[in-house]
């Protein structure tokens, strides 16, 4: 459906902004210019006219027709432009009957409002320029947060501070911009307004601030979806039974057989501030069975995407797995079964691993749960250490969209220096950075169509 042939910013809209579903309490959210004559048609209380923006009133729900009342409710005003919308918006605290609920709705259409579409109340509050585009997206991102670290990113995002940092950088292309097309009306004069050396300057700084901040895309993903960690190794190490004590559930399959298991098994916990998302893959060894050669090549695929590896060995036979092309900077060694082992201070203080310099490594037995406290520590550090490395301020781009718009516009400043260094002529050079503004317009929302309205405000739930 083309939610743009109904969106009408003029209509009083209405919606449940509370969660489906019973509860002791939901909200119904209504927006628009004629909020308050919509609601006064089935409240019964104190005159919604005389009541101050931002108070709270006890009364009543009632049946304009036949006059029963429907729930006792609290309703709360606020007035425009003083509201999250910038229209004059009530909402109505009620109980949380289903029934309830879809009748108090009912009655407000009949009144005069309309149901609002997915993500109507944002849009309205972006349009009203109560935030820019980056800021709305925060809103979706907020409410999806699953854990406090994406919740803190969004907070963040929602504050403006990843906006401030788009507009900043904008706003000095802006200013060399309209230079440039000073040049450009007065070419037959051979004048030079936009100092060469300072747009270089400026085009070079911003396209490495750029490009950082789109690379922060793989991180804040992880933060926001969860971080993939693979649990790999040789058959008959203890993956399985690692990933059951981290958990804290027999999740996976335990067995003394080798090769147990063929696909990958994947968990989720929260630990510390993250939701960690673990994936217990297929022993690695030679095999004549094709299933099980399919779940190595996945093992190997896992291992190769995750954020962070852990590397089981066997604290019985040392036996060590080929880890070749996997980073020691995403790397955990873990020496698993010391449970088995009579010393094992003598054990650590021998051994010798692949990246011996740089290596993270914790003696556990997944069988009694000794070391998983310090594993989970481990994880924790290594988390921390990659925000740490995405660079000043904590600023983490979280969406895909935004990532591409920074690539684009990082490339078109790219091309600008090389235009700049060849001589190119000055319109070329002004188009590169009419590209790099337009797209980092799209990002807060400067520039703006209707297809990309739509897009980002479907995916938000009715009545937010």
């Amino acid at each position: 459906m083309n939610t743009e042939l109904y969106y009408n910013p003029s209509d009083t809209i209405c919606a449940i902004s509370t969660p489906p579903g019973v509860g002791g309490v939901a909200i119904a959210r209504v927006s628009g210019a004629e909020a308050f004559a919509v609601v006064s048609r089935i409240w019964k209380g104190k005159d919604i006219e005389k009541m101050k923006s931002h108070t709270a009133h006890l009364g009543e729900i009632v049946d304009s027709e036949s006059g029963r009342m429907l729930d006792q409710v609290v309703l709360t005003v606020f007035r425009a432009p003083a509201s999250f919308t910038g229209d004059d918006v009530a909402e109505i605290s009620m109980h949380g009957s289903r029934w309830i609920q879809r009748e108090i709705i009912a009655m407000l259409q009949k009144s005069g409002a309309r149901l609002a579409l997915p993500g109507e109340f944002t849009r309205r509050a972006f349009v009203s320029g109560k935030m820019d585009l980056a800021e709305a997206e925060a809103v979706a991102d907020l409410i999806a947060s699953s854990s406090a670290a994406s919740h803190r990113l969004a907070i963040s995002q929602m504050r403006g501070g990843f906006s401030q940092k788009i507009n900043d950088i904008r706003q000095q292309l802006v200013e060399l911009a309209s230079l440039l097309e000073l040049e450009l009306d007065f070419s037959e004069e051979d004048v030079e307004f936009a100092s060469r050396e300072k747009l270089v300057n400026l085009a070079g700084q911003s396209s490495v601030m750029l490009h950082r901040l789109a690379h922060s895309f793989s991180t804040g993903a992880a933060i926001k979806d969860g971080i993939p960690v693979a649990i790999v190794g040789k058959t008959n190490v203890g993956k399985s039974s690692l990933l059951n004590a981290i958990v804290g559930d027999d999740r996976a399959i335990v067995s003394d057989i080798h090769g147990t298991t063929r696909d990958i098994v994947e968990d989720t916990v929260e630990i510390g501030p993250y939701i960690i998302r673990f994936k217990d893959t297929a022993g690695i060894r030679r095999s004549d069975d094709p299933i099980e050669n399919l779940g190595i090549d996945r093992s190997w695929k896992a291992a190769n995407t995750a954020r962070i590896v852990l590397s089981v060995i066997d604290a019985t036979t040392m036996e060590m797995p080929d880890m070749a092309g996997i980073s020691a900077e995403r790397m955990i060694w873990v020496i698993n079964k010391i449970d088995k082992i009579d010393d094992v201070e003598a054990l650590m203080q021998n051994l010798i691993l692949p990246h011996d310099k740089s290596r993270v490594v914790v003696p556990v037995s997944a069988k009694d749960g000794e070391g998983i406290d310090e594993l989970k520590k481990l994880l924790l550090n290594m988390i921390e250490n990659m925000r740490t490395n995405e660079g000043e301020d904590e600023i983490i781009v979280t969406n895909a969209r935004h990532a591409a718009a920074l690539e684009a516009a990082a490339a078109a400043l790219d091309e600008l220096v090389k235009g700049l260094n060849d001589s190119i002529p000055v319109d070329f050079v002004a188009q590169d950075l009419r590209l790099a503004i337009h797209h980092l317009s799209t990002i807060t929302g400067t520039i703006s169509t209707p297809e990309i309205l739509q897009t980002i405000f479907t995916h938000f739930c009715i009545g937010k």
